[in-house]
């Protein structure tokens, strides 16, 4: 009985050991160089044949390996031949960390409970422990924007690193920005019910309303020094109006950005950006007159009318970027925002130079979010945020990681997927 009740023991700890995530890498203990990989920075610019060195999470060198002498005695040399190196990528507005299963309500935490509340901040409800942060990085997202959702003002994002043991390791930037999810003027079709047609948001204006009635008592607080009273959400807002936090809008149709946008200027507010955006390409104009970048979302989809070209989606990152828009991607849907490289490529295969798609996932969006001073690109003096890649990271096809680092730190890119192909590929291999 006692051998029985071992043997059961045993097998628990093997499927427990499947199922959990993989350990948090260990600091950076030795200089390390990347030889002879083709390396493309993230700033337009790529080296056939680099040398990247890195010591304690801080790029050191970024070089041409024709053209230069190095001592590599003091380096851990990894040896990159035929292979691509790159930043590390940038997933904004997820709840990556905040939602584990969407059907099991226990394992979601990305939605507060009130319409205004810039006070909540995902970064303490991060949950490094989640089995799907292997599965992103495997295809070399890094860095990611945990964002609050449900309301108007649903909360306060943090960027974080994809490896650490809590939050508190995690932490890249703890409040990088407060969100306002602007109401929408029309909704869609009910299918379920025989709609063939959209429908009038009768109470816009009151939404809206309340929006603008709280920015003007946030603006009015955020200039008393020393108020009376503390409120909490109030106090959110005063770096929004000190420019110290951005302030993402998210808003799709064309009015909704413009009057989103309108109202951030009216309150003197600059440091602003577009999130979702689908209907970009008919506010051009409007967007790059006021200097604002755009978050873009759901490349992959259908065109949002009947009349627009079925590729619309697939452009849209290339027209606003010739446009001089300052544009990033992201993916709202948890589930897909693993594929971002490859909404990259799809920007690239419908007319966007490779290099310049390359950005909208690496230092375009670390401009907008506003870390572009230690990431989005592999340059001296930057975080060490590196993958490399055994094919093209854009293609579905030919992206396979073989390493990846973060602040220097070289982590385990196998998730609970890729144990379980190493478990169960052999057992039909005879057969």
């Amino acid at each position: 009985m006692k051998n029985l009740i071992n043997i059961i023991g045993l097998v628990l700890l093997g499927f427990a050991a499947i199922a959990q995530v993989p350990k948090p890498a260990d600091p950076q203990t030795e200089p390390i160089i990347l030889m002879n990989g083709i390396a493309h920075l993230g700033n337009g610019e790529v080296i056939e044949n680099s040398a990247i060195a890195f010591e304690n999470g801080k790029i050191t060198l970024v070089a041409d390996a024709r053209t230069i002498r190095l001592d590599l005695s003091k380096y851990k040399v990894i040896d990159v031949a035929e292979q691509h190196v790159y930043p590390g990528m940038i997933l904004p507005n997820t709840t990556l960390g905040l939602e584990e299963i969407a059907a099991v309500r226990a394992t979601r935490d990305h939605t507060e409970v009130g319409n205004i509340t810039p006070n909540v901040r995902s970064l303490i409800a991060y949950n490094t422990d989640s089995e799907l942060i292997a599965t992103l990085r495997y295809n070399g997202i890094l860095l990611a924007q945990p964002t609050p959702n449900g309301g108007a003002i649903p909360g306060t994002s943090a960027i974080m690193m994809l490896d650490g043991w809590n939050w508190e390791d995690a932490a890249y930037v703890e409040e990088d920005g407060v969100h306002i999810d602007w109401p929408a003027k029309n909704y869609g079709a009910r299918w379920w019910l025989g709609e063939s047609s959209g429908r009038p948001n009768e109470n816009y204006g009151d939404e809206v309303k309340a929006i603008v009635n709280f920015m003007h008592d946030a603006k009015a607080y955020s200039k008393v020094s020393a108020p009376k009273v503390v409120n909490l959400k109030m106090e959110a807002m005063k770096a929004v109006f000190s420019g110290e936090k951005k302030l993402y809008l998210h808003a799709d149709a064309r009015a909704e950005i413009v009057e989103s946008v309108q109202m951030a200027k009216d309150f003197d507010l600059d440091n602003i950006a577009v999130v979702g955006a689908e209907d970009a390409f008919y506010a051009l104009d409007f967007l790059k007159a006021n200097k604002v970048s755009v978050l873009l979302d759901m490349v992959h989809r259908r065109p949002t009318r009947e009349d627009e070209d079925i590729d619309l989606p697939y452009r849209l990152p290339g027209i606003l970027h010739e446009a001089g828009i300052l544009t990033g991607l992201t993916y709202p849907r948890l589930q897909n925002s693993r594929n971002l490289p490859f909404f990259a490529g799809t920007a690239a295969a419908y007319g966007m130079d490779k290099e310049e798609a390359l950005k909208l996932v690496t230092s375009n969006p670390a401009k907008i979010m506003g870390i572009d001073d230690r990431a989005g690109t592999i340059e001296e003096g930057k975080d060490a945020h590196i993958i490399v890649s055994r094919g093209d990271l854009l293609d579905m096809k030919d992206s396979q990681l073989s390493h990846a680092f973060i602040m220097g730190k070289q982590i385990i890119l196998d998730g609970k997927q890729q144990l379980l192909y190493e478990r169960f590929k052999e057992k039909y291999s005879d057969k």
